[in-house]
């Protein structure tokens, strides 16, 4: 393979947010054109007015730039196969058009549709299915059917007409090699005569996405399965034009987290989790979908998490950056068969490159997103935060559930069910007595907290669990939670000391109610 002339793709049609299998499809053409040296290129597929969506093309380009997948060409990046916008290229496709219908490939079809309405409905009463190609277009109105003087009239009468491409007379197999399935072979009498200038006339997907895919010297389609039973057609109107074909690879789907059938935002709404990189407002109905970015995932770990979806890189490994991933992603390992969603694994995948990074590097986005709670911490107490909590979440946000780390419990925060169960008659003399010890630990660090909580206990002849826990619910009202060694080092003595004598009579009073 030259490495020069790869020249990949994406290409989605702003019609609404973009779901993950369309960012894996993005994602696995960014691969390997790097994998190549190849070029990158976005190219949206806005032939079809009547489903375009306002502001789904910035979704778009957000969505790539969230996840640092960088543009080398096409809309906003430019490029000398412009424009990239297929609204912006009907000179193109007028031009084409004009090649098929001379070349005899295309036809134009006069059909009303009340007329295809009712050949439909004698094909069902008759137990068939109508179909418009070689074996039903002598039947149609067509300039095929028609005489020329009779296509003539009917053209200077302004006569609404849709173009159709004319599949074989005589039915043949379709034989083509996918990157990804091997060899496939499809009679090309299962595909019918396809629109390909709609009445109004602007060009359907199949035209508009050939002719750009040739002037722009795609080398390489890589898209979704759903795509594969429109190859043959794709691949006749090359033959057609007297075009190279690119080389074609047809991507699984991505399954439902049960495995049956496709992903789709239903199973998100259904199970808690997103199906889209970013948050998405509807224009019209203003239903807000969640998205990757806002749930507080790192892109880099949104990014291995699809890049997972459908691909083995060959053994154990499961992290990869985007860098690592662009020197090793073939289209050999791309498996065939669907891929299951996880929920889970997602989460796995976001916890482990919080993990990757120390409690330094991620203070400074902590302080970020406790002053958008209205908290006010700085570096240093961030870090320590960090230190106690990294191994114990999924997403930084999940600190803030905590609220004890940064403000003592109101008597509205205890974990009554917990202080019911191991709050006995005799705890609030053994914290009275934990107190008393505390104020005579110095250095006041977790180290020789722990020491000396452990000769204090065996001094006075008791479990962990008739202490520690208690001690851990009149500091944090709650039942679990990080070391309250580390804990108790991070509040100092002082704010330990106040918090205890304040937890332990909130507690009793709570007991008193209960009683």
């Amino acid at each position: 393979m030259n490495s020069k002339n790869v020249r990949v793709r994406f290409a989605p049609s702003p019609t609404g947010p973009l779901h993950i299998g369309g960012m894996r499809t993005a994602l696995y053409n960014y691969l390997f054109a790097r994998a190549h040296g190849g070029t990158f290129i976005l190219r949206i597929e806005d032939t079809d007015q009547t489903r375009f969506v306002n502001g789904a093309e910035d979704y778009v380009r957000d969505a790539l730039k969230w996840c640092g997948l960088h543009i080398d060409e096409g809309v906003v990046a430019g490029g000398e196969f412009g424009p990239y916008r297929q609204s912006e290229r009907n000179d193109y496709y007028r031009e084409a058009v004009k090649l098929l219908l001379v070349s005899g490939h295309a036809y134009m079809a006069f059909d009303t549709p009340e007329e295809l309405d009712h050949m439909r409905k004698k094909a069902e009463s008759e137990k068939k299915v109508f179909q418009y190609d070689a074996l039903s277009r002598g039947h149609c109105k067509n300039s095929l059917s028609l005489t020329h003087e009779d296509v003539e009239k009917l053209i200077k009468a302004r006569t609404p007409y849709i173009v159709r491409f004319k599949t074989p007379d005589v039915a043949e197999d379709i034989i083509f090699n996918d990157e990804i399935r091997g060899e496939i072979s499809i009679s090309s009498r299962v595909v019918d005569d396809k629109v390909l200038v709609k009445a109004d006339g602007l060009p359907t997907y199949h035209l508009a996405n050939i002719v750009d895919d040739h002037y722009m010297e795609i080398s390489h389609v890589i898209r979704g399965e759903e795509w594969l039973p429109s190859a043959p057609l794709h691949i006749m109107l090359y033959r057609a034009f007297g075009w190279d074909l690119p080389k074609f690879a047809h991507l699984p789907l991505i399954l439902k987290p049960k495995g049956n059938g496709k992903l789709s935002k239903r199973d998100g709404d259904a199970g808690g989790f997103p199906v889209f990189p970013l948050e998405w407002k509807d224009p019209k109905s203003g239903n807000v979908s969640s998205g990757y970015r806002e749930q507080g995932y790192d892109p880099r770990a949104f990014l291995n998490m699809i890049l997972m979806l459908g691909w083995n890189p060959g053994d154990e490994r499961e992290i990869f950056s985007i860098e690592d991933a662009s020197k090793i992603f073939s289209l050999e390992r791309v498996v065939k068969s669907g891929a299951r969603f996880s929920p889970d694994k997602a989460k796995w995948f976001n916890e482990q490159y919080l993990r990757l990074q120390s409690p330094a590097e991620l203070s400074n986005t902590l302080v970020n997103l406790a002053l958008d709670r209205g908290i006010k911490i700085d570096d240093v107490e961030a870090e320590e935060i960090l230190k106690m909590m990294l191994e114990r979440i999924s997403f930084l946000q999940e600190i803030f559930k905590a609220k004890w780390l940064f403000t003592p419990p109101s008597s509205e925060d205890y974990d009554t069910k917990m202080v019911r169960k191991k709050w006995k008659p005799e705890t609030a003399s053994y914290m009275f007595d934990l107190k008393t010890m505390l104020e005579t630990v110095s250095p006041f660090e977790s180290i020789e907290i722990e020491s000396r909580f452990k000769n204090h206990l065996e001094e006075k002849e008791l479990g962990f669990g008739q202490v520690l826990l208690p001690f851990r619910l009149a500091l944090t009202g709650s039942g679990g939670g990080p070391s309250m060694f580390e804990f108790a080092e991070y509040l100092g003595l002082e704010q330990t000391l106040e918090r205890l004598e304040n937890g332990v009579a909130a507690i009793e009073k709570l007991k008193q109610h209960d009683s």
